[in-house]
């Protein structure tokens, strides 16, 4: 008996396109580590919270309370997205723990050194106090190798299942 394509059961979902799980690893991993860099803040681990990333616009006094922080988490998130594109770009060859702990401390010193000047609640480095700058790093890093170490990983699977194929070809 041949099954009926139209029954919900006999349909099979599209695998999401392996852009689209770099940018939902670079989502979550936003999410997940400026959250915990908002419970490092409410601890007094670190002196910047996420809703850093509102100061430079003229949004009201929310933006300075618990709203402006969950805003500034989802919005963290899509930048995320762009940061793992830009590692997915330049970086997904390298299957290695150190390619995404150097992407972390690069995202850091670019948000803390470069683009310093945007944020008008920002403290210079050599301003911030010591485990604010440890906290921070960390959380970076940690966002780095999230990213890095999940698009690597995932991009040498995909070559050399590639590779498998090409050199066998009765594999499925």
């Amino acid at each position: 008996m041949k099954e009926n394509p139209r029954f919900e059961q006999n349909k099979q979902e599209q695998p999401i396109s392996f852009l689209g799980r770099v940018m939902v690893t670079g989502f979550f991993g936003g999410i997940l580590w400026s959250l915990f860099g908002y419970i490092a803040y409410i601890f007094n681990f670190s002196e910047v919270s996420p809703n850093l990333l509102l100061q430079p616009f003229i949004l009201g006094s929310w933006k300075d309370g618990t709203l402006g922080n969950f805003v500034s988490i989802v919005l963290i998130g899509v930048l995320g997205v762009g940061a793992a594109i830009a590692y997915y770009a330049v970086l997904k060859r390298f299957n290695k723990l150190w390619i995404g702990i150097g992407y972390g401390i690069a995202l850091w010193g670019l948000v803390y050194f470069v683009l310093n000047p945007i944020f008008p609640d920002l403290k210079t480095v050599m301003e911030l106090k010591r485990e604010t700058i440890v906290t921070t790093v960390c959380l970076y890093i940690l966002f780095g190798v999230f990213v890095g170490y999940s698009i690597s990983f995932e991009y040498n699977e995909l070559t050399t299942e590639k590779l498998e194929r090409a050199t066998n070809p009765g594999i499925k």
